[in-house]
């Protein structure tokens, strides 16, 4: 009989509250499971973690529930992960989000972990520290665009992680550490006019989304490579992204969901929301777009299949939990 072919590994863990001990202590636990963070990150090293703090202040609020427990990363999660970073002797680490507003960072809780932990906070939207952006290439065979404008932070780091909600997204289907990553360019490189307040270059017009928003998921993800994806699924929300999609509801999975590599990962916790992670348009979620797990296969970026990811910790049946799509 032929051996099973794993060609990564993902970890579940499972914690029900955002106490930051019992965070701590999960954290701890997945990061063991994949056999720590040595060969992510080396003593001396840079490292920006990006986190997903989409629509702003200004986006709303669900009636009955904070932001950070319902369609933000929770500052607990960061902090955590900051604190296992340090731990494995990064030099400097900074805390890195387009964000909509600077406020964002101070209401939900992020000005207090970078300044217990003693790191910076950096809008991407602006070139600071640096004098200016800077183009960073796709690669070959790029989908849509040849190259980024980024902050120079995200191409001068050693190491890069993306810290994401585990969320339905009104046209991407899921959004998790690969999606996290729109939120890396300056908003206003990337609009079709200038009134806009959101990344409308991204997603072009109503007919060219479906074929336009999940390539470029992949692009940016060849630009500016993920070394460890982590997924805040504590508590989130199912049916959308965010307060401006109303279908959106709270749900509580109680899991973080870690790995090295982003597309397995995101796999994995698209299965623990009861989707299928290599579905496809126009099958739920993915009802208005191409699966763009299935694009990052394609192009190499790693498996978005179950039976090539070794699943460690919680099984994914243990926590699976149906999300409803966005409607």
């Amino acid at each position: 009989m032929a051996l099973k072919t794993t060609t990564a590994q993902v970890a579940i863990g499972q914690v029900k509250t955002y106490d930051r001990d019992a965070i701590e202590r999960q954290l701890q636990n997945v990061i063991n499971e994949l056999g720590g963070l040595g060969d992510v990150v080396k003593p001396g090293d840079s490292v920006a973690i990006k986190t997903n703090l989409t629509g702003g202040i200004k986006g709303g609020r669900l009636p009955t529930v904070g932001p950070s427990e319902s369609f933000v990363t929770h500052p607990e999660v960061v902090r955590a992960l900051v604190k296992q970073v340090q731990g494995a002797g990064a030099k400097e680490i900074y805390i890195v989000e387009a964000v909509y507003e600077w406020e964002s960072y101070r209401q939900w809780g992020y000005e207090d972990i970078a300044s217990d932990l003693g790191v910076p906070l950096l809008d991407l939207n602006d070139a600071k520290p640096y004098q200016d952006f800077v183009e960073a290439p796709v690669g070959a065979d790029s989908f849509v665009y040849p190259s980024f404008i980024f902050n120079k932070i995200l191409t001068q780091v050693d190491v890069f992680m993306s810290v994401s909600k585990m969320k339905n997204h009104y046209y991407a289907g899921v959004t998790h550490t690969m999606k996290n990553l729109y939120g890396l360019v300056p908003c206003r490189f990337y609009r079709l006019n200038s009134a806009d307040t959101y990344r409308t270059g991204f997603h072009g017009t109503e007919a060219q989304t479906q074929n336009r928003l999940p390539r470029i998921i992949v692009d940016l993800n060849r630009a500016r490579p993920i070394h460890f994806s982590l997924i805040d699924g504590i508590k989130t929300t199912q049916g959308g992204e965010g307060p401006w999609i109303s279908t959106i509801k709270p749900i509580e999975p109680g899991v973080l969901i870690a790995g090295k590599n982003c597309v397995a990962t995101d796999a994995v916790a698209t299965a623990v929301m009861g989707h299928d992670p290599t579905g496809n348009y126009p099958d739920s979620p993915y009802l208005r777009c191409d699966n763009h797990l299935n694009l990052a296969a394609v192009r190499g970026l790693g498996t978005n299949r179950l039976e090539k990811i070794q699943v460690l910790g919680v099984s994914i049946d243990r926590v699976k939990m149906q999300f409803s799509p966005a409607g």
